[in-house]
């Protein structure tokens, strides 16, 4: 029974399904074992497939959780044709991110091709919107509205303070040991999450009305730009600037030190990562489509799959699913927390420790806002920060071609970021006479309307280094 789930009875079922898992998943997996006065050439299939579940469990966070069923509960009969869309900018940009990144070895230096300074002020707005500028608070709001909200009809300010304060203190004192998290990703956090999602999934397909309504809201027209656009609001191709680099430093403290094999691991581990991101897309897709034959009343992702889930599993689903976002949001959380502070701490002298102090404060502060304020607040961040971090991921997988090539770098750079920033500012209704007008005329349409300019000035610069070279 799901309220086994709680207190000492539920670490006891947590363990052994953790014990099931890793028999069941692993036992005819090869175990690569170093040899004594020799070191480790490559990661073992056990090893690869652990790492991959951790990298699974730090991307699927808030963002993945609510905004994939609140997208599908909109496209409706057109939920494929957004799944393409979302799928590109939600899985195969961040999974490329961590290649790019494996190759560079970190965001500052992928991003000092440009210039150091525009690396050290992109890294610290990024860093900035994935910690305690966006993320780590929607996280904490995300895990309040599925953990609290079902289960009372009178949320007062209190509670919500209260139950900020318990969240950011327990991220607090566990990102202090960063380094015992990986085996509780890849063994337990990152099963349960699947599992769940696919009892919920098969749950929905037997048991909801298979009729997929008509598209609704923004998915009526133009469902694949649509959905590439949402997938901005995973925020995962940024976070991958700053996990690829976690992931490569596991890999290494696996014993292995060759570069080439740190690279191949690391953009191994990404791939069935990514694929395991697809598979529950797929599966929330049907959810979040379904349901919306069935609700009427949801307001965003979290109404989705709360509505859903008690229609099928009851009171115990709704448990189930609070663990669930409580145990995802937190770990994001705290992975986001040691990654922020890792990177300001090393370019200050502030120390580590001070660094997740002060962002543990700001977050638990901005968490208290509420879900629906921190996403709307997150609109013109991401779409100003996204285009760029997807152009930097390919020209950073183009790493030995781009060399002969340095204007390419900051022409195709400094281009999208300019038409991100006027499309951004236009979103909150910001326009620059004539200029805004023209430049969201642009092919093939308005969000994407960065898209030709960079591939432009990208062709341009190639020109000017040539000929600079000559």
């Amino acid at each position: 029974m799901l309220y086994k789930l709680s207190g000492t009875a539920g670490y006891l079922q947590i363990c052994r399904l953790s014990k099931f898992w890793d028999d069941f998943l692993f036992q005819n997996l090869p175990t690569q074992k170093p040899k004594k006065g020799k070191i480790m050439k490559k990661l073992s299939a056990k090893e690869t497939v652990l790492l991959s579940i951790a990298l699974f469990s730090m991307f699927f966070g808030s963002g993945n959780l609510i905004f994939p069923p609140w997208m599908w509960f909109q496209a409706g009969n057109t939920s494929m044709i957004a799944l393409l869309g979302f799928s590109i900018s939600a899985i195969i940009f961040p999974v490329l991110g961590v290649v790019a990144i494996a190759k560079w070895g970190g965001l500052v230096e992928l991003s000092s091709n440009i210039s150091h300074k525009f690396a050290l002020c992109f890294s610290i707005f990024a860093f900035s919107a994935i910690g305690p500028g966006l993320a780590i608070p929607r996280n904490a709001a995300v895990s309040f509205e599925m953990a609290v909200i079902p289960f009372t009809s009178n949320i007062s300010t209190t509670i919500r303070i209260l139950y900020s304060v318990i969240f950011f203190a327990i991220s607090y004192y566990l990102s202090l040991h960063p380094e015992k998290l990986m085996n509780t990703l890849g063994k337990i956090l990152g099963p349960v999450l699947i599992i769940m999602m696919i009892l919920v999934t098969i749950g929905c397909f037997i048991k909801a009305p298979h009729h997929l309504p008509d598209p609704s809201s923004a998915y009526k027209t133009n469902q694949l730009s649509q959905g590439f656009m949402d997938g901005y609001n995973t925020m995962d191709t940024i976070a991958a600037l700053n996990f690829g680099a976690i992931i490569s430093m596991n890999v290494r403290a696996k014993g292995i030190k060759d570069e080439k094999s740190v690279i191949s691991s690391t953009i191994s581990a990404g791939w069935i990562a990514g694929f395991f991101l697809f598979a529950i897309y797929t599966g929330m897709t049907l959810v979040g489509a379904l349901s919306a034959g069935l609700f009427q009343n949801a307001n965003n992702g979290a109404n989705v799959l709360s509505n859903i889930v008690y229609h099928l599993f009851g009171t115990y689903g709704l448990i189930a699913l609070a663990i669930i976002y409580i145990l995802s949001c937190l770990t994001t959380c705290i992975g986001l927390l040691c990654s922020c502070s890792e990177f300001f701490s090393s370019i200050s002298k502030i120390a580590y420790k001070k660094w997740i102090t002060l962002f543990t404060i700001i977050s638990c502060v901005v968490s208290i806002f509420g879900l629906d304020q921190i996403l709307t607040i997150s609109v013109p961040i991401l779409t100003t920060i996204y285009p760029v971090a997807m152009v930097l991921v390919i020209l950073g997988l183009l790493k030995d071609k781009m060399q002969r090539y340095p204007n390419t770098y900051p022409i195709t750079i400094y281009t999208v970021t300019i038409l991100s920033i006027i499309y951004s500012l236009n979103s909150i209704n910001i326009q620059i006479p004539f200029i805004t007008n023209f430049i969201l005329s642009f092919p093939p349409n308005k969000d994407l309307c960065w898209l030709i300019p960079s591939i432009i000035a990208f062709m341009i610069g190639m020109v000017t280094s040539k000929k600079k070279v000559h």
